[in-house]
């Protein structure tokens, strides 16, 4: 008796559900580097390279422990394309009592994963994933009944059910969130630390060498890779973040300075997603640094947030909306994504940033993903699912269960407020103010008519006046209508006149 257990991509920890009480003498593994899955949307080059090595290097783990691992690379002669068939070739090779998964992290796989007990016929095992911290049951119980499902109280109860940074029953320090303290501008003058590499093993250059050849015209450039793909690499780039850069994170999660992409970061974010990390652990040594004096508590504290209060929250939306929450489209958004979304070729200084820094590492924090290039697309009302399908591709960390949630409802505002308590519609002077960006943009951010314009600026009262009927009524928008009724006619028609010119010219 023996079970064929398929480990995927974002699933390469010993401790995953499918593999966890695995016999070597009685199971074996099947792994594969698919077209399928680098093809649905356009990924990053070296979003494809990450995975590839990081399932290459789990591979031989799993043999140095006994496993027998049937593994398809991408070149391998007469290549499966998909999942499915895959297994079905390899079933047809092989007896095996039963086929073991753990869930995927997207709709689309999980569908096709439970049409596999009539197609293959034999019995097919869909396990849980719960590397998360909190199931689908637990989750489902905490919504139910709720008016609004906000992110704050899911996180409170979360911390609850963790313990950590907890005085008893009450938060360290007397507050849940110290937010406020965590939105300082990085002066061009602050020290910045430099990101933690890894050394390109054998095996990650062999990836390098096929992701170049196999996709030679694809997006984004190889030189720069430098993310973790094996257990050991991924606990340093932990330790490092830890050691040179948690004491900052709070103060200057927030900021955007020009030519410098990672600041106090962590850069883990893909070693988490796929496994090579677990969330307990990290959040663990964060705290273990405010204990020890290392960092203080609203830089541990925000930092402890993104991960079991926002990243567990929004799996949980996630698999609560169901397969068509990617396809939500409350503003009724429809314009094409601009072409300079995918070469960064653009006269905006903030979206030149974001976007080549993106096309140059396969990364851009938050503030930059939701406040730059997801504020932009949101004004100029870009249709959101293609906007999701960016997002999807073209970031290292991006996974269906994280990147939708925080495109679909918080960056788009697409599903309605189900998410977010308001639109994260910004002008100009919100960039101006976190970022080093404007001092060197061909536009002025100060002005809001005219030809060289902040494009924000008009956007911005432009898509409040277009949602208006939408919008208006939600209360955190009141103020910001009440501006917009004190403007005459005339001001009013030039802004619209100027949104349009710049939406007509994309």
């Amino acid at each position: 008796m023996t079970d064929l257990v398929l480990v995927l991509g974002d699933q390469l920890t010993r401790s995953i559900n499918s593999l966890r009480d695995a016999d070597p003498r009685t199971t074996e593994v099947i792994m594969a580097e698919c077209a399928s899955e680098t093809g649905y949307v356009r990924h990053h080059r070296q979003k494809i390279a990450l995975i590839f090595s990081a399932m290459r290097h789990f591979a031989e783990a799993l043999r140095a422990e006994g496993f027998t691992v049937h593994y398809q690379s991408f070149d391998a002669p007469a290549a499966r394309e998909s999942f499915s068939e895959v297994i079905e070739h390899h079933l047809a090779q092989t007896n095996f009592t039963r086929l073991v998964v753990t869930e995927p992290g997207e709709w689309r796989l999980l569908s096709e994963m439970r049409s596999w007990p009539d197609r293959f016929m034999i019995p097919v095992e869909i396990r849980e994933d719960d590397r998360f911290l909190c199931s689908h049951s637990v989750f489902e119980t905490w919504a139910e009944g709720r008016k609004s499902l906000r992110m704050e109280y899911f996180y409170r109860e979360m911390r609850r059910r963790t313990g950590l940074l907890m005085d008893g029953d009450k938060p360290a320090g007397g507050r849940w969130n110290y937010d406020a303290e965590n939105r300082k501008p990085a002066g061009s003058d602050l020290f910045m630390p430099r990101r933690f590499q890894v050394e390109t093993d054998p095996i990650t250059q062999e990836v390098l060498h096929l992701v170049e050849r196999e996709f030679a015209d694809g997006l984004g450039d190889l030189e720069t890779f430098a993310w973790p793909v094996t257990r050991e690499q991924a606990l340093a780039a932990l330790e490092d973040f830890i050691t040179h850069r948690l004491p900052l994170f709070g103060d200057y999660q927030d900021a955007m300075v020009s030519g410098e992409a990672f600041l106090y970061h962590s850069l883990i974010s893909s070693a988490l997603n796929i496994g090579l990390l677990e969330p307990l652990e990290v959040c663990q040594a964060a705290e273990q640094a405010w204990h020890a004096g290392h960092a203080p508590l609203n830089a541990v504290e925000g930092f402890i947030r993104q991960i079991i209060g926002w990243r567990e929250y929004v799996r949980g939306i996630y698999w609560r909306e169901g397969a068509d929450y990617v396809h939500r489209n409350a503003l009724a958004a429809d314009r094409p994504l601009p072409a300079f979304y995918w070469t960064g070729e653009t006269d905006m200084a903030c979206l030149r940033a974001a976007i080549g820094q993106t096309l140059h590492y396969g990364y851009a924090h938050h503030i930059q993903r939701l406040m730059v290039t997801g504020t932009f697309a949101m004004l100029a009302g870009i249709d959101p699912h293609a906007v999701h399908e960016w997002y999807l591709g073209v970031y290292v960390d991006a996974f269906e269960w994280v990147e939708a949630p925080n495109t679909i409802g918080m960056s788009q505002f697409a599903d309605g407020g189900l998410l977010a308590s308001k639109p994260y519609a910004a002008s100009g002077a919100y960039i101006d103010r976190m970022s080093n960006y404007c001092a060197d943009c061909r536009y002025s951010v100060k002005d809001k008519l005219g030809p060289d314009a902040c494009p924000f600026n008009a956007l911005y009262w432009d898509f409040l006046a277009r949602n208006e009927d939408t919008l208006r009524g939600n209360p955190r928008l009141g103020p910001v209508y009440r501006n917009w009724d004190r403007m005459d006619e005339a001001r009013q028609s030039a802004l619209r006149d100027k949104a349009r010119d710049t939406l007509d010219n994309l």
